[in-house]
């Protein structure tokens, strides 16, 4: 489970946001489970802590935009990172 508090859907920025930083490790687990082919139920049970049977609109939604935040942050998020942070 993550240690990092979550909500439903991350916000939706054009620039990486403190909740972007904060979950980092939650995108990349995200992406390395889809990698693996795992299944997505398993997937948020294990890193949101919810269970999919119990909550499935809400394990499946919180499931699809974390994932959705996590490629963006592999498409162009990640240059964010790499600019200088202003003072």
């Amino acid at each position: 489970m993550i240690e990092a508090p979550f909500r439903d859907r991350p916000p939706h920025t054009e620039r990486v946001n403190a909740y972007d930083e904060q979950h980092l490790a939650v995108y990349l687990r995200l992406l390395m489970a889809e990698e693996e082919g795992a299944d997505w139920r398993e997937v948020v049970q294990v890193i949101f802590g919810l269970d999919a049977t119990q909550e499935p609109t809400r394990a499946k939604m919180v499931h699809e935009s974390h994932l959705a935040r996590a490629r963006w942050m592999t498409e162009a998020g990640f240059r964010h990172l790499l600019e200088p942070r202003m003072q």
